[in-house]
């Protein structure tokens, strides 16, 4: 099973923008034989939580027709992709900061919605309750977004679930010390592949400079995306 962590600069508030990045990035890795891939948080809308709330046309639905063609990259390439945004919720609540994934079918897996919410978010999104799980292939996923890895209860929970792997969609800052501190304690401390998406360029969080990659259960960094570029890294896990 080989899995991509991608990244790229999210055009701030544009949907249609993002995702037609979001599909060719599919299509690349799942041509390079990626059977997963994982995109940074918000990356449907860039990191802009001011601009989602003053703005409900950012707010997708799960079957949202907006998304069609990172579907249709999904079946063109044989591919899973878990992309995040702003999902509408129930109940007329705000939207979760929520990964949908999507099957190589192009059909929805599963959605995760962020149950960490950090500072300001609070103020714009509804917090998730539920762990995000999925199997795919016979090798079982967990899901977790940024702030969550915070916390190693998540990574705890996954391991004891079955799960081997973890994809994390993220936004980190340049000198964020999760790098270093976070994912790879997660991994190491839990027997799992944690494979990181992370954006670049600027937004509402500051600047991000990338490095989306994958660490082994032993903690090592196994691939890494690079800081400029933008692209995916690749790694078999499992």
């Amino acid at each position: 099973m080989i899995v991509a962590a991608a990244q790229f600069a999210p055009v701030a508030g544009n949907i249609e923008a993002n995702v037609r990045t979001t599909a060719d990035l599919v299509r690349r890795a799942g041509g390079e034989g990626a059977r997963v891939v994982v995109l940074p948080e918000l990356a449907l809308t860039g990191y802009e939580p001011t601009l989602i709330r003053r703005n409900p046309a950012l707010h997708l639905a799960e079957d949202d027709g907006r998304l069609d063609p990172v579907r249709d990259a999904c079946r063109a390439a044989g591919t899973a992709a878990v992309v995040n945004g702003p999902v509408r919720t129930a109940g007329g609540l705000p939207p979760g900061i929520t990964s949908l994934v999507l099957g190589p079918d192009g059909g929805l897996l599963t959605r995760y919605d962020k149950t960490r919410l950090h500072g300001f978010e609070n103020e714009v999104f509804t917090a998730g309750s539920a762990d995000g799980r999925f199997t795919l292939d016979g090798t079982r996923f967990a899901l977790t977004t940024c702030y969550d890895n915070r916390f190693p209860e998540f990574a705890e929970r996954a391991s004891g679930d079955g799960c081997t792997v973890c994809l994390a969609s993220s936004v980190l800052t340049a000198g964020n010390d999760s790098f270093e501190t976070v994912y790879p304690a997660r991994a190491r401390d839990f027997g799992l592949y944690v494979a990181m998406a992370n954006v670049l360029g600027e937004s509402e969080e500051g600047t991000c400079e990338g490095h989306s990659g994958v660490w082994g259960p032993d903690g090592e960094r196994i691939a890494d995306a690079g800081a400029d570029r933008e692209g995916y890294a690749l790694a078999e896990v499992g």
